[in-house]
């Protein structure tokens, strides 16, 4: 298929720019995969929109704040970098790392950083680089001298509301350089709901590189070379999940983080426990073994989300409902509107 296939049109105003006044008060649009318009709703009606018995299925990795300014040696001038991870585990001295105008930054090039002393890049891996600490960068030091990386389509600077707002409310291990943004829209109380009316919901994690947002350069959908993201999934959940199907039970994936664990995690007509790494692209064509359902944001044009969604509900279908949404005025991209395919 043809990158062209996924393009649409979308006018620069309806791209979010903040978060909704509160959370969960976006508008929801509800697409079944076989027929019939698109319906408007808000995401507080998801519960009496799903089938009691369904089980959802969230990703619980947090955001880091792993956006940080360092003063180059050198010139003076202050240099961003987004630390991806750590390139040993158990070593928060030595960064994969991705920073502006990457050529300039060489091989033995310094930097001075908040608290930590001073930072020196000693290696590069294609556009990334390899950024070595005097001192231990470790999550509680980001915490306090990091910021949100927010998405470049969002023009602005990250504020103390955005520490809140683009973080999931159930978020635990950190480790995404980008939120599943999905999983924004709800609140305790929603959660509450839910499991009043007959639902269940499990946790599984996997943290969201930048790959999220790379685009899609070649013009083979299929030649385009997948990212690779780190998940796990516990005993537990995987149970949960296996008993919902052997019963007839809904599967709904909250965000395509949760459809990649859960798929990637299908192996041997079973679901397998533990963790993993995973590449897997999803694109039309590709038959779903576990995911009956997808509560999602709405994507950028030409992107591995949108083709992902596009192999659930169908290309024609998706790109028609995505028209029908930017016609009624939709919020797109993180902080946007959120829609259930069903």
């Amino acid at each position: 298929m043809k990158r062209a296939d996924f393009s649409f049109e979308l006018p620069e105003h309806l791209i979010a720019q903040f978060p909704p006044l509160s959370r969960g008060s976006s508008r929801l649009m509800v697409l079944d995969r076989w027929g019939g318009n698109p319906r408007h709703h808000q995401v507080a009606d998801l519960p009496a929109l799903l089938e009691p018995g369904s089980l959802l299925v969230f990703n619980d990795s947090k955001v880091r704040k792993a956006r940080i300014v360092g003063i180059s040696k050198g010139t003076g001038t202050p240099v961003e970098f987004l630390l991806l991870n750590p390139l040993k585990q158990g070593d928060a001295c030595t960064w994969l790392a991705m920073t502006q105008r990457a050529r300039r930054r060489r091989l033995g090039s310094r930097y001075v950083f908040a608290d930590a002393g001073e930072g020196e890049i000693t290696g590069e891996s294609g556009a990334y680089r390899l950024l070595r600490f005097d001192h231990p960068v470790d999550d509680p030091w980001l915490d306090r001298y990091g910021h949100i990386p927010l998405p470049p389509y969002i023009k602005r600077a990250d504020t103390p509301l955005d520490e809140e707002r683009y973080q999931t409310v159930y978020a635990k291990p950190a480790g995404s350089a980008a939120a599943p943004t999905a999983g924004l829209h709800f609140t305790r109380e929603l959660l509450t709901e839910l499991s009043r009316r007959g639902m269940e919901y499990v946790f599984i994690t996997l943290h969201v590189g930048l790959g999220t947002f790379l685009p899609v350069r070649t013009e083979r959908i299929e030649d385009h070379p997948m990212h690779e993201e780190v998940f796990s999934m516990d005993s537990p959940s995987a149970k949960k999940i296996l008993q919902a199907k052997a019963e007839g039970r809904k599967i709904i994936a909250v965000g395509t983080t949760s459809v990649r664990t859960l798929e990637s995690a299908w192996k041997h007509g079973s679901l397998e426990a533990g963790t993993g790494a995973t590449a897997l692209f999803i694109y039309p064509g590709y038959t779903f073994k576990v995911v009956d359902a997808l509560f999602t944001n709405f994507h950028t044009p030409e992107s591995t989300l949108l083709m992902l969604v596009s192999a659930f509900a169908g290309r024609e279908r998706l790109l028609a409902a995505y028209q029908t949404a930017v016609q009624a005025g939709y919020r797109f991209y993180s902080y946007g509107d959120a829609m259930l395919i069903r």
